[in-house]
Order: structure tokens, then C-alpha cells, then sequence
């Protein structure tokens, strides 16, 4: 632990007590000497103006609290404070960011950016290295277009969006007035959750079909996250609604050694069978994403039920293999 983990270490201690700590539990928890702890003390105390006072009844130190400040103020360190670990966290979120969308938030993030490769700098840990070492490959991703700025201003600053946008399904434009609630990263694409005032209902938006998106001066309509969930987040995948079906898939013995370790939903339930297969049950509503994931297994999976959803992939099976029937 370098002086600059130790600082920020020994002002998380100090600020999170309600009595004075005692020198040797502050040698215990910083993993150094007495010498060493008085000198970080005496450091802050000098070139931080940290209000650090000693108790001789606890033979501690803690912070010394301004009688006109409220009870739970407190000495903050100034300027950016990370410790190493935190430091390597939010340089990984940013390798993250421009991995999943380059130059997204480039310009928004230039300045952060800057400063951690200074702080990096000022503690001998290089600068670079973990964009380097780090590797994230996308598959079927689509670029969120030119709208996504707006859209994330306006969740931010909660206002509505009139929005204009091309719909696949129906390979139609609609112009809508929405309440954006929040943005949702699946599958490596982007998605809004809203309320469309139009529809009077909640609504999916994919961020890569929205053409225009102008903010309004209109408040937007706050909904319970308890409701986005229960409207959006229960069935199975993206545009899901609330689950109305439980999918029951047996898959083979070989297959069952990764499926068994993956979350397919957050209310899945799985057994391992006697000859070594999975059953897996899978809440849903809309069957079409769940469809897709069942037949990228071919062979290696069974639809158990319900019978409606055996029979649609009975129906794709039988007309993908009649595009082979030549052979």
C-alpha cells in the first residue's frame, strides 16, 4: 500500500467512526508501523488542513467536527481520491465504454480520462496498460446512432423526448412523445425503457431505430422501478411484458455442463436429471428471442412445454431442414 492508499485509507477510517480509533487499530488496519501512521497524520495535517485530533482517553485520533457544521459533515479529501483498486475499476468501466461503443462518450469522458492517467503517473502505475491487456469481443452489435446523447440527456435531466422512429417489425415511422425511465445494455445493443404517451403504455425502444429525438420542456412522467420490472424485466429477453408461460427445455447430458451455469432469467429454475441432462424452466411472455436461444442448441435440447411453444420450434426445425432435403 503506497502513501496515497494510505491517506485515502486512513480518511475512510477516520470519517466512518463515532469515536476516536486507537493508534494500534489504525496500525492493524493500514498494515504499517506507528512511525508510519504518525507520519500520514502529520502529512494531512499539514498539507491537507485535515482536522485530525488525538484523545488521550482512547489513546486515538479522530476527525474534529466544525460546531456550526451539521452532524454528519465531515473533513472530505479534496480533488479526486481513488485507492489502487478503485483506480484499475473505473479505468476498466472506461476501457468497457469505448469497447462497447467507440467514441460514444469520448468527448464527455476526455477530461476524466486525463486526470486518472495523471493520478496514474503521480504513483509509478503507468498509464495504458490495462487497455493493453484487456480484450472484449461484440457480436451483432448495432451503433446506437446519433440520438443516443439526447436520449441520455433527457434521462438525466428527466424531460420527455418527442422521438421519431422506424419500428422493424412493422418496417413503419412513427413520431411519439415519451417519458424515457432507463437505458438498458442487452445483447450488446442499446434500448430504452419509456412510457409513450401516445400508446398510454410502457414501451421498449430500440436506441439504433430512433431517427430523431428532441427534448421537450415537459416534466417526464416518473415510473416505479418495481413496475418497470414487473412490465418489462419478467418475461424472457428484451421486450419481454410480464411472463405468462413457463418454457420447460431438457437439455442433453453434453449440453448440460455449460447451460447449468448460465442465467437464462432471474427466476429460472434447473435439476440435474438421473442420466445426466438439465431440465431447465424458463418464465415468458413474447416467445420469439426464446425461440432463437432454444434452436441455437438444435439437437441437444427438447421443449418440454408447454405445447404451444414445442410446436413452433417443431414447425422451424422441420423448416430449416427442408431447405436441406436435396442434399
Amino acid at each position: 500500500m503506497n502513501v496515497f492508499d494510505r491517506i485515502y485509507a486512513l480518511h475512510k477510517q477516520l470519517a466512518g467512526a463515532r469515536r476516536p480509533i486507537a493508534k494500534a487499530t489504525l496500525e492493524a488496519r493500514l498494515e504499517c508501523s506507528p512511525a508510519t501512521v504518525k507520519r500520514i497524520i502529520r502529512d494531512m495535517r499539514l498539507y491537507l488542513d485535515a482536522p485530525i485530533e488525538y484523545d488521550r482517553e482512547y489513546n486515538g485520533y479522530y476527525y474534529a467536527r466544525d460546531e456550526q457544521a451539521t452532524e454528519d459533515a465531515h473533513f472530505e479529501l479534496p480533488g479526486l481520491w481513488f485507492n489502487a483498486s478503485e483506480l484499475v475499476s473505473l479505468l476498466a468501466m472506461d476501457q468497457l465504454l469505448e469497447t462497447v461503443q467507440p467514441g460514444l462518450l469520448a468527448a464527455d469522458l476526455a477530461p476524466v480520462r486525463k486526470r486518472l492517467e495523471r493520478i496514474l503517473e503521480s504513483r509509478a502505475m503507468g498509464t495504458g496498460e490495462l487497455s493493453r491487456r484487456t480484450r472484449i469481443l461484440r457480436a451483432t452489435a448495432r451503433r446506437p446512432g446519433a440520438s443516443f446523447p439526447n436520449v441520455a440527456g433527457a434521462l438525466a435531466m428527466r424531460r420527455q423526448l418527442v422521438i421519431r422512429y422506424h419500428g422493424r417489425a412493422r418496417d413503419r415511422e412513427t413520431t411519439r412523445r415519451i417519458s424515457p425511465q432507463r437505458l438498458i445494455y442487452y445483447r450488446d445493443n442499446w434500448y430504452l425503457d419509456a412510457w409513450c404517451h401516445d400508446a398510454e403504455g410502457l414501451r421498449s425502444f430500440s436506441l439504433d431505430r430512433i431517427r430523431d429525438a428532441d427534448m421537450v420542456e415537459q416534466a417526464s412522467l416518473d415510473m416505479d422501478i418495481g413496475v418497470l420490472d414487473a412490465e418489462l424485466g419478467g418475461g424472457y429477453g428484451i421486450f419481454s411484458g410480464a411472463p405468462a408461460h413457463i418454457a420447460i427445455l431438457r437439455f442433453s447430458a453434453s449440453a448440460a455442463r455449460w447451460v447449468a451455469d448460465e442465467q437464462w432469467h432471474p427466476e429460472q429454475q434447473g435439476r440435474w436429471c438421473e442420466d445426466g441432462c438439465y431440465e431447465l424452466h424458463v418464465p415468458y411472455a413474447a416467445s420469439e428471442e426464446l425461440l432463437k436461444d432454444v434452436l441455437a442448441y438444435g439437437p441437444e435440447v427438447e421443449v418440454l412445454g408447454p405445447d404451444a411453444l414445442r410446436a413452433r420450434i417443431a414447425e422451424r426445425l422441420a423448416a430449416a431442414a427442408a431447405l436441406y432435403s436435396e442434399l
